[in-house]
């Protein structure tokens, strides 16, 4: 199926369950969003199972998809989906900026690779970040980068968007991602760039990141201000 096509049945309907559809009202039928979109039937199957995936919709037997989608005040961040930075920006529709303040290449030694799971030798990108959200800065991400991996990163490409750069230019296929999150104390870097008022600790993601040809290309620590953010992941139950 067209992948142009399923796209914009998602957005669309994404956007009218943002901003149109009251929650709790269902959805036109499967039949209408044939008509309305001049798709197949297989198509807005699709693009409703990518939404009721993310917690926008939920199918009630009998009845047809109903909008189960609350906005929340605080900025929402998802668990369980390999998603940039800007993309995360552009979904929430905030006004943002990355200033660079490390970018260097390193060896990794034994004690990076414990952290990393690089192994010892190899070269990496190190990169440190600061994301500001509507002016006040609220993430510090640390980065790692396979060179091998992710060819010719530059200080430009990691203030705008590094897997812009990495699916567009390199053509890298990002497949998966094994993500942690915790809480961690702060740091002195986190409270010199972060305003914490009184709050000593960090809301933290680290993602092992891998490619299609199985390797592990970034390995990055997400540290986040408590008070800012929701993490979103939509669970499911399998039958017992």
């Amino acid at each position: 199926m067209p992948k142009a096509k399923y796209h914009k049945i998602y957005n669309d309907l994404r956007n009218k369950i943002e901003n149109e559809y009251e929650y709790g009202e269902l959805l036109p039928t499967e039949k209408e969003l044939t008509k309305t979109y001049q798709s197949s039937r297989n198509t807005v199957r699709r693009a409703i199972t990518k939404l009721a995936s993310e917690g926008y919709v939920q199918s009630v037997q009998g009845m047809g998809v109903r909008n189960i989608y609350e906005p929340t005040t605080r900025t929402n961040f998802k668990i369980g989906e390999i998603e940039s930075f800007r993309e995360a920006s552009n979904r929430n529709g905030l006004r943002t900026e990355t200033k660079v303040i490390e970018f260097n290449q390193v060896i990794v030694d034994e004690k990076m690779s414990k952290l990393t799971s690089f192994p010892e030798g190899a070269t990496v990108f190190k990169i440190t970040r600061v994301h500001y959200i509507n002016g006040v800065p609220l993430i510090i991400n640390h980065n790692y980068f396979l060179k091998d991996a992710v060819g010719d990163l530059t200080v430009e490409i990691a203030s705008a968007s590094i897997y812009d750069y990495l699916e567009n230019v390199v053509k890298l296929t990002i497949i998966n991602a094994k993500q942690t999150m915790y809480i961690d104390y702060m740091t002195e870097e986190d409270q010199k760039y972060i305003d914490m008022g009184d709050y000593n600790c960090m809301a933290v993601v680290s993602s092992n990141t891998y490619n299609s040809d199985g390797v592990m290309f970034e390995y990055t620590e997400s540290r986040h201000h408590p008070t800012h953010f929701r993490f979103h992941v939509n669970a499911l139950r399998k039958p017992q």
